[in-house]
C-alpha cells in the first residue's frame, strides 16, 4: 500500500495585507504527539533568518476538534496527541522582496519553502503532495505559476497540485506566480525556462540565446546528461538590486533591470553582470546542490552549520562565472580581466584580508559576513571575492607547475565524479588530498598561507607567465572600482591626498560608512556614522568633497567638521597619500609565444 503523502495547501490569502495561508495535513501524526517546525535559514544563505517569526494564527484540528498546540522555543511548536489526520492552518506574513524569503502583494507571490512549510519531525521523507491555489479575482484568472517542483495534476505553468519525494525536496523548489513574461530554450536538448517578473524593456530573444550558451558550457564542461530534467531561471527585476541563490532544478535571482539587454540601447557592462549572475547560480545546479561539504549536509536547518569550504565553493563559483563567459564566446579576456581587476580591488581596499582568511572567513560568515558592521573592510575579509582571487591563483599553480594538464577544471570534474554523482559530500579535510593527488604536488604551503593564512596573493608572479599584467594604482575618485588604467597621469593621481574613508552612496550628506584602518580619518578620531560638515572652512557634501580635499597635497593638515549625532566636532586631519589599492590586469603586448600559448589554453578551458 502506498504511503499516504503530507498535503500542503497554499493561497494567496491576503495579497494586499501580504498574507499567505498555508493548510497542513498530516495523516498519521505522532502518537506522542506531534512536533512542527519552521527553518531557521535556508541552504545557500549562511545567517540564521528565523523564518517561524512570520507565522501568524496558527490552529490544529482532528477530526473537527480543535488540538492544542504549544509553542516550544522559537521556532517549534507540538500539537497535542489526537486519532486521526492533524490539520494545521496558519498565516505567513510575506513582505520581503529577496531570495531567500516570500514576497507578496497585488502584483504577484514568491516564496521559498523553508519561509512557508513547516517541517513534520520524524516525517521528513514521507512524499509530500502541494495545492498552489490563486488569489480571488481578477487576479486569479491572470496570474499562472512558475516552478521546478514536479507536476502532479497542475497543468504546464498553471495552479493545481505537484508532488516530491519528502521535505528536503519540498523546500527547494521555489515559486513565483503573477503575470511574469515567460521564455523558454533548450540547452543541450534539455528544457530550460526563465519567468522575469517586474517592469521591464528587456531583449527575450537575446537572453535565451546568451543563456543557452552559458547553459551547454556547464552541461558539457561536467558531461551529460546534465543532473536535472528541466531547469528555471526565476527573475525579479527591480530599480536596483543583485542576488541570486542555488536550488537543486532552478534559481531565484534578484536583478536591477538595467543589467538585463535591452531592446534599444542598454549597457553591455550592466549585462554581463547578470549573465555572471546567471552563470554563478547554474553553476551550482552541480557545485553546491550536488558536490557539497559534509559540515551542510542534511536536514537540520535549526542551527548554524560551520564548515571551512565555502570559499572552495562560492570563491571557485565566483572565478568561474566570469571565466565561463570567455569559453563560451560572451566575454573578450579584456573584459575578463577587468572584471577580475575590479574583484581584486575590493580585495585590496580590505584591510581585513590580513586578519582573517578565507578558511576562516567561511567558518564564521554566521556572524560576520552576513552580518557586517561598519568596521567590517577593517576586520574581515569576503570568502567570495578573495575566494575567488585564490581559485584563481590555484588554477595558475597548477597550470605552471604540472606536466599533465591539470588545472582547477580537473578539480571541478573530479568533484564531480567522486562526490557529486555518488551523492556522497565532500570531508571537512578532503579538498587538498584531493588536488595533491590529480597534480602530484605538495600544496600544503599554498594552502597554508593562502587558505588557512593571510599572506598577501602572488596574483603578479602567477599571471606574467601567462601574459597578463597586475598593476597597482591610486583610485581616480570615489567611483573607481578599478579594473582598467587611469585615465589621468598616475604622478597626479599620486599628489592627491587620502582621508581614508568610504561615504554613503545616497543623498547629499557626506557621512562615512566606513573609516579604514590607519587612515587620516581613522588617525585624527573621525569614526563611522560622522556627517562631514566643512573641509578647511567650506561646506562639503558627497559631491564635493573630493575637489575640497584636492586643494590641499599629501602630508598638509586640515581641520575638518563633523556632526557626530547632534554634536559639531572639529578634527584636525594630517592628510596622507592616496594608497595604491587599485587593481588593473591588462594583456601583456610583450608576451611571447609560450605565454600566450599558456594564456590561450586558460581562457579556453584547455589542459
Amino acid at each position: 500500500m502506498a504511503e499516504r503523502p503530507l498535503r500542503y495547501r497554499i493561497r494567496p490569502a491576503d495579497p494586499a495585507a501580504h498574507l499567505f495561508e498555508v493548510e497542513l495535513e498530516v495523516p498519521e501524526p505522532d502518537p506522542a504527539g506531534q512536533l512542527l517546525s519552521m527553518a531557521a535559514w535556508i541552504p545557500g544563505s549562511y545567517v540564521i533568518r528565523e523564518f517561524a517569526k512570520h507565522v501568524v494564527e496558527l490552529q490544529a484540528r482532528c477530526r473537527g476538534r480543535t488540538v492544542p498546540a504549544e509553542k516550544l522555543d522559537k521556532s517549534t511548536w507540538r500539537c497535542a496527541p489526537c486519532q486521526g489526520p492533524l490539520e494545521l492552518r496558519y498565516r505567513v506574513y510575506a513582505w520581503e522582496l529577496s531570495v531567500r524569503a516570500a514576497h507578496l502583494d497585488t502584483t504577484h507571490g514568491f516564496f521559498n519553502g523553508t519561509s512557508v512549510f513547516l517541517r513534520v519531525h520524524g516525517q521528513e521523507g514521507r512524499p509530500c503532495v502541494v495545492e498552489i491555489l490563486p488569489p480571488e479575482g481578477e487576479a486569479g484568472r491572470r496570474w499562472r505559476v512558475a516552478t521546478a517542483m514536479p507536476r502532479l495534476e497542475a497543468p504546464p505553468y498553471g495552479f493545481g497540485t505537484y508532488r516530491v519525494a519528502g521535505w528536503e525536496e519540498l523546500i527547494d523548489h521555489p515559486v513565483e506566480m503573477g503575470t511574469f513574461d515567460l521564455v523558454t530554450f533548450y540547452a543541450c536538448g534539455y528544457p530550460h525556462d526563465l519567468a522575469l517578473t517586474g517592469h521591464h524593456r528587456a531583449d527575450l530573444d537575446r537572453l535565451a540565446r546568451d543563456l543557452q550558451r552559458v547553459c551547454e558550457h556547464w552541461i558539457r564542461f561536467f558531461g551529460e546528461p546534465p543532473p536535472m530534467e528541466r531547469y528555471l531561471f526565476l527573475v525579479t527585476a527591480v530599480d536596483r538590486g543583485y542576488g541570486g541563490l542555488e536550488h537543486r532544478s532552478s534559481c531565484a535571482l534578484l536583478c536591477s533591470r538595467r543589467d538585463l539587454p535591452q531592446r534599444h540601447g542598454g549597457s553591455e557592462e550592466h549585462y554581463r553582470t547578470f549573465l555572471g549572475l546567471c552563470s554563478h547560480e547554474y553553476l551550482h545546479t552541480w557545485h553546491v546542490k550536488r558536490i557539497r561539504p559534509a559540515a551542510l549536509a542534511g536536514l537540520d536547518l535549526d542551527r548554524e552549520r560551520y564548515t571551512r569550504l565555502l570559499w572552495a565553493f562560492e570563491g571557485v563559483t565566483t572565478y568561474y562565472q566570469y571565466l565561463s563567459l570567455v569559453r563560451c564566446g560572451l566575454l573578450g579576456p579584456e573584459g575578463f580581466l577587468e572584471l577580475l581587476g575590479q574583484l581584486a580591488t575590493r580585495v585590496w581596499r580590505s584591510p581585513g584580508r590580513f586578519r582573517q582568511s578565507v578558511a576562516e572567513s567561511s567558518l564564521e560568515t554566521w556572524t560576520k559576513l552576513y552580518k557586517q558592521d561598519d568596521n567590517a573592510p577593517n576586520a574581515i575579509v569576503s570568502y567570495y571575492t578573495k575566494g575567488a582571487l585564490v581559485a584563481l591563483c590555484l588554477d595558475l599553480t597548477l597550470r605552471l607547475r604540472t606536466g599533465n594538464g591539470c588545472s582547477l577544471d580537473e578539480v571541478l570534474r573530479a568533484l564531480w565524479r567522486r562526490h557529486g554523482l555518488t551523492g556522497r559530500p565532500l570531508p571537512e579535510d578532503g579538498l587538498r588530498p584531493l588536488v595533491e593527488k590529480l597534480s602530484g604536488l605538495d600544496l600544503g604551503p599554498f594552502f597554508r598561507d593562502y587558505v588557512e593564512g593571510t599572506a598577501e596573493l602572488p596574483l603578479a608572479e602567477l599571471l606574467e607567465p601567462f601574459g597578463v599584467r597586475f598593476e597597482l594604482r591610486p583610485a581616480e575618485g570615489l567611483s573607481d572600482e578599478g579594473g582598467r588604467p587611469a585615465s589621468q597621469p598616475l604622478e597626479v593621481l599620486r599628489r592627491r591626498p587620502s582621508l581614508g574613508v568610504r561615504l554613503a552612496e545616497e543623498g547629499e550628506a557626506a557621512r562615512l560608512v566606513h573609516v579604514y584602518e590607519g587612515g587620516a580619518a581613522q588617525r585624527a578620531g573621525l569614526s563611522p556614522g560622522d556627517v562631514l560638515v566643512a573641509v578647511g572652512g567650506l561646506r562639503a557634501t558627497r559631491s564635493n568633497l573630493e575637489e575640497l580635499l584636492a586643494a590641499y597635497a599629501p602630508g598638509e593638515r586640515v581641520t575638518v567638521h563633523a556632526f557626530r549625532r547632534d554634536e559639531l566636532l572639529a578634527f584636525e586631519v594630517a592628510l596622507q597619500p592616496p594608497r595604491e589599492d587599485t587593481c588593473v590586469l591588462s594583456l601583456d603586448p610583450g608576451a611571447d609565444g609560450a605565454a600566450r600559448a599558456r594564456r590561450a589554453a586558460w581562457l579556453e578551458g584547455e589542459g
